[in-house]
């Protein structure tokens, strides 16, 4: 079959230019991407390689992932105009800009994306078939009931899309074996049960349809709480059709919003989704025929293909695995340092891994607390997890002072705890403060107590409130381009014209996706239409004391944040949530009332959630050449169904199980997750936040939060273009740091710091010298080790721990031994004593 490229041209003879083996590091380029634009290179006047690199230098002038090196040079090309008098004075730069230029043209100028992404597409692949639908969809279907299933374990189990990705491989190459070729023509297109060999487009659909089913529904929280007696139960919450309701429009609504943001996350160059290269790294080890000798390490050639490597790292980790999980879990949670001395209350609040800061150089051994609480640092550029890690670095030192200086009473409680507790220092007992109908009861409240947090968790509200401002300030400072030029493509697409400015985005990867039809607008309008019409009938047609408004803030909430998230979370792999600001605004509004709070949340944070998850599916299939279309049809309707899937589980966990949420639950079923929600909705909800952080609440200083979210960015921005000779500056992304200092309670230091020393030897080390063998390995390596934990846990749980077969040692004791057992506050409380005003002196 013929291939449609831009273009190649194998036998062409390159241009003999002085580009030696600096620039080509420089420039983190494969011998073969080298000899490829070589090639155009020879073709490109230097007109267009002018206009073209006033293009590039516009656009990616603050783009982190794009090489500083290669900057300098068209700043300098640019900007002298001997170049242009004197062509044949600058042969040497000229040549370099014309390569460079040939690789933006013809390649991805990101060595990340160029080392899984093809740049060449064969449109007669198939990808949408009927085996597709039936693999897919059954996949889906498993992969919905298990997460939902065990999401309510203590700990939980969740199946990734990667084992699914990993099982259909073999399931579609076996179909292709042993199905017939009987098939129906329809509309001129012949649809075969059998069409050939399975394709790497037919793996990628399925590997989707099954991503879209690996999260529940958000609203399942809100029926559990409603349901069950023990939280407000609302026996009505039983009625399926309500639950139906709720559940289709929180998972539909935000398809509607990502259709409407490809213009900005997904056809333009800058937009890489670092998250989606691992997923195309497995897809191209299955399906990826070139095997180059590389060279790498230890000065040897590597010549194993990317198939090979992926199934010799995926065994040696599902192996792996077993020692740190279950036979000796100290290597998990390596807190050697705690083990000097257990019962000292400040070495165990700085070092501990369980209930301390983890101060520890290196805590574990466990690549599943190293990926744990963040993206995987094989996965993000380097810059992404440093920024994180010092954001995170700096704002314990605030913990730290916090807790020491019994800021709040913060000495009398744990010092990095996610719990809520009363001015006793005992966990927060919210039936004291609500009435028999779950609402807010003042006279309880002022018998009883305020609510009081720890120390981490109040560094953890301080920064949310400042990374959200600061989200907004720092895209409009550095992107306020790009999302006009936006902007004018989304009003252009819907008269069906083309607009002359869109061209600057037509990499090869948009140029390629032209060759088919684009899903129309109104196709996501109708599905947004859609799920909005759910979200209300649910909400208005049962008693839920809830506006159908809030369908509409969630829309608004997303509107406003869904470009500036999306391009933070796209550039450099990190999501801003809006889990808090929903909670935040939310409670402020229904003050009182948790349901409503509830719905709340529900919209204004999984709208925006769902819909760069959704289009993160869209730059995958972008990626592969899947056909738009296809694309659209596999996600909802593997939503649709799993959504069904998940609710049918959700009634029968309730229905069926003794016991569930409860401590005596069989087999674990005692839903942390949903015991934290119902805290949650209570506290922000009935409570409220103006009580908490309001005017004379008691933590209404972290409200500081806001102005310094618009402050650091400007104060950042303001330092870059002062002194842009100091390159290291442009590598500082105040978006980045904010969001390292939300990963405390119960997270620490223990779940981030291994991901320094490992995100260097990668990004910095590997990829500087052995930029062939980076390519070839790295993202296949993130791949096999998330898919070979992901399926020993899975047998782990099962084999092991569901009949606590854990061996009872010292390796598996050390861990939970003095304060790392319970955590240990630095200040104690005599008897009558309260963290603040006592009942009856406060309101």
């Amino acid at each position: 079959m013929e291939k449609t490229s831009f273009s190649r041209t194998e036998k062409a003879e390159t241009h003999e230019a002085p580009l030696d083996r600096s620039v080509e590091t420089e420039l983190n380029v494969t011998e073969a991407d080298l000899r490829e634009a070589k090639v155009l290179a020879d073709g490109m006047t230097l007109t267009e390689v002018k206009k073209l690199m006033e293009n590039v230098l516009r656009i990616h002038a603050r783009d982190p992932n794009f090489p500083q090196t290669v900057l300098d040079r068209i700043v300098e090309f640019l900007g002298n105009d001997d170049i242009f008098a004197n062509p044949d004075a600058h042969e040497r730069l000229i040549y370099e800009m014309k390569v460079e230029a040939a690789l933006i043209t013809n390649n991805s100028p990101y060595s990340e994306v160029r080392s899984v992404v093809d740049n060449h597409d064969d449109p007669t692949m198939p990808s949408s078939t009927i085996r597709v639908w039936i693999i897919g969809l059954a996949f889906s279907c498993a992969l919905a009931a298990i997460n939902q299933l065990f999401s309510i374990r203590m700990p939980p189990i969740a199946v990734a899309s990667n084992v699914a990705q990993l099982l259909a491989y073999p399931v579609g190459r076996f179909s292709s074996r042993v199905l017939p070729d009987w098939g129906v023509t329809l509309w001129g297109t012949r649809h075969s049960l059998n069409p050939g060999p399975f394709s790497r487009k037919e793996h990628m659909l399925i590997t989707i349809m099954a991503t879209v089913a690996t999260s529940q529904p958000y609203t399942n929280y809100i029926i559990w709480t409603q349901y069950l007696k023990q939280y407000f139960g609302q026996e009505y919450a039983r009625n399926f059709y309500y639950q139906i309701l709720i559940a289709l429009s929180t998972n539909l609504i935000g398809y509607g919003m990502a259709g409407m943001t490809r213009r900005f996350l997904v056809y333009p160059t800058y937009c890489v989704w670092p998250a989606s290269l691992s997923t195309i790294a497995l897809n191209s080890a299955f399906h990826g025929r070139e095997n180059p000798a590389v060279e790498g390490p230890f000065r040897r050639i590597y010549r194993v293909s990317r198939y090979k490597f992926f199934l010799l790292a995926f065994v040696a980790m599902f192996v792996y695995f077993w020692i740190p999980d279950n036979i000796f879990t100290a290597l998990s949670r390596f807190s050697w340092i705690t083990w000097i001395a257990p019962t000292s209350v400040m070495l165990n609040a700085v070092s501990g891994f369980n209930n301390g800061l983890g101060f520890n150089p290196w805590p574990t051994f466990d690549w599943n607390v190293v990926a744990g609480t963040g993206p995987d640092p094989l996965m993000v550029p380097f810059f992404s997890t440093l920024n994180r890690f010092l954001g995170q670095l700096i704002s314990g030192f605030v913990i730290l002072a916090f807790w020491c200086l019994n800021a709040w009473g913060t000495s009398y409680l744990p010092i990095n705890s996610n719990f809520v507790y009363d001015n006793t220092g005992h966990r927060y007992n919210v039936s004291h403060a609500i009435n028999e109908k779950g609402l807010f009861d003042a006279e309880k409240y002022e018998a009883y107590s305020p609510a009081y947090l720890a120390a981490g968790n109040l560094v953890v509200y301080l920064f949310f409130f400042a990374v959200y401002p600061a989200t907004l300030t720092y895209v409009f400072l550095n992107h306020r381009y790009e999302i006009a030029t936006g902007f004018k493509t989304l009003i252009w697409s819907f008269w069906k014209s083309e607009n002359p400015e869109a061209s600057e985005y037509k990499d090869v990867h948009n140029r390629l996706m032209a060759a088919y039809p684009e899903a129309p607008n109104w196709w996501y309008l109708v599905l947004l239409l859609s799920a909005i019409g759910c979200g209300v009938g649910g909400i208005a047609g049962w008693e839920t004391y809830t506006t159908p408004a809030v369908v509409f803030y969630g829309l608004l909430l997303c509107i406003i944040f869904v470009v500036p998230a999306g391009m933070v979370i796209a550039i450099t792999g990190i999501e801003v949530t809006l889990n808090v600001l929903a909670e935040f605004i939310g409670g402020s509004i229904v003050e009182g009332n948790a349901l409503a709070m509830n719905f709340f949340k529900s919209y204004g944070y999984v709208t925006c959630s769902h819909t760069l998850s959704f289009a993160n599916d869209l730059k995958l299939a972008h990626y592969v050449k899947i056909p738009p279309r296809h694309t659209f049809m596999a996600q909802v309707v593997a939503t649709i169904f799993s959504t069904f899937i998940c609710t049918g589980i959700l009634n029968y966990q309730m229905h069926d199980i003794p016991g569930v949420c409860t401590p005596e639950a069989a087999n674990s079923m005692t839903c942390p997750g949903i015991n934290t929600f119902f805290t949650a909705s209570v506290l922000w909800g009935t409570i409220g936040p103006k009580k908490v952080f309001g005017n004379g609440g008691q933590y209404t200083a972290l409200m500081v939060g806001w102005p310094l979210g618009v402050a650091i960015p400007l104060l950042v921005w303001g330092l870059q273009r002062q002194f842009p000779r100091q390159k290291w500056m442009r590598q500082i992304q105040p978006v980045l740091l904010l969001n390292g200092a939300l990963n405390w309670a119960p997270y620490n230091l223990s779940w981030t710091f291994p991901t320094v020393w490992i995100g260097w030897l990668s990004w910095i080390w590997c990829k500087n010298r052995f930029v062939g063998f980076w390519s070839k390995y790295n993202f296949v390596l993130s791949a096999a080790f998330t898919t070979g934990i992901s399926i020993a846990a899975i047998i782990i749980f099962f084999a092991l721990d569901l009949e606590g077969r854990a061996p009872d040692w010292w390796g598996n004791s050390v861990v939970y031994q003095g304060c790392e057992a319970d955590a240990c506050p630095l200040k104690e409380l005599k008897p009558g004593e309260y963290i603040g005003p006592g009942p009856g002196d406060f309101r």
